[in-house]
């Protein structure tokens, strides 16, 4: 059988019909980190994909500013809340883009090479909700050491939430459901994937918590940036160990929704901001799945769960 072009060996992938699967792997002792079957991305691309991502998004956003600008007659330099929305979808997609483009050089960009694979359901929750209370405690904890109460994130009042309904639904879908979906494309499904195939699990989820918490920086308080990067590295090793990209977005939509709702000063709102953020997740997921087509069942998935 062919080797498909960035794997390592034709090992799990689906045979012709009337052919039986191949053996799964022998189990390895114990200690040994078995070898990742799938796209194999090269280390330096995380690292070219995520300066090109934001090069291209700082480009992309000033353009749509100015040229927003000049045709509404506002200042580019005091730009209106709806022209500050745009260019934060803009700077999204080109994120985004980045994974996809760089994904591709490295031999594989199907949603299932991004971890948008099935998880056991009642586990993946369970695990959630795990990495979500661990960085709830160490937040707590941080802060009580730094001596400081609560803050508020600044970036949806910089959006200009407060001057209208249509700004709060924007920022609200912005934060609750673009930032969840594009940030653990990249990150999680990525950026830690293609450091994990370059230093192995540890170094990689240090790398990409760290670099998660960097990204924050002017849209949440400094005090915040140590435990989002935290989270960031909670986040890489809840899909090494539920295999799945879906637990991750949950937990992310989770916080998100809660940091947004306190930023806003309400209370039973929040329950609601977040029920509809994951439906509207889930229902996006679910149009990517059926455009890409059903993801790799049998042997190939489950020498793929090793990832």
């Amino acid at each position: 059988m062919t080797t498909m072009p960035g794997y390592p060996s034709a090992e799990g992938y689906p045979t012709a019909p009337g052919h039986p699967p191949p053996p799964l792997r022998p189990e390895l002792p114990e200690g040994v980190e078995p070898t990742p079957v799938g796209p194999l991305w090269k280390g330096w691309t995380a690292w070219v994909a995520l300066i090109a991502g934001f090069v291209g998004a700082g480009i992309l956003g000033a353009i749509v500013i100015g040229v927003g600008a000049a045709v509404s007659g506002s200042n580019f330099e005091d730009p209106t809340a709806a022209l500050n929305i745009l260019a934060l979808v803009v700077q999204d997609l080109s994120l985004v883009g980045a994974a996809v483009v760089f994904a591709r050089m490295g031999g594989g960009a199907r949603s299932w090479d991004f971890g948008l694979r099935p998880a056991r359901l009642w586990s993946a929750i369970g695990w959630a909700a795990l990495a979500w209370v661990a960085f709830l405690v160490f937040t707590a904890g941080w802060l009580a050491l730094l001596g400081v109460g609560d803050s508020s994130d600044s970036l949806p009042e910089s959006l200009g939430v407060d001057e209208s309904t249509f700004a709060l639904v924007a920022v609200a879908l912005l934060v609750c459901v673009g930032a969840p979906i594009v940030e653990e494309l990249f990150f999680r499904g990525f950026f830690f994937t293609a450091l994990r195939s370059w230093r192995g699990m540890w170094p990689a989820a240090i790398i990409t918590g760290l670099v998660f918490g960097s990204i924050h920086i002017g849209s949440a308080e400094k005090e915040f940036l140590l435990p989002l990067a935290v989270f960031g590295f909670a986040l890489c090793l809840l899909y090494v160990r539920t295999g799945s990209l879906y637990p991750c977005i949950g937990a992310h939509a989770l916080n998100n929704s809660l940091a947004f709702g306190a930023s806003q000063g309400w209370d039973w709102q929040i329950l609601p901001t977040l029920g509809g953020s994951l439906l509207i997740i889930t229902a996006i997921l679910a149009l990517v799945r059926r455009i890409a087509g059903p993801a790799p069942t049998g042997a190939y998935a489950a020498a793929r769960r090793q990832l």
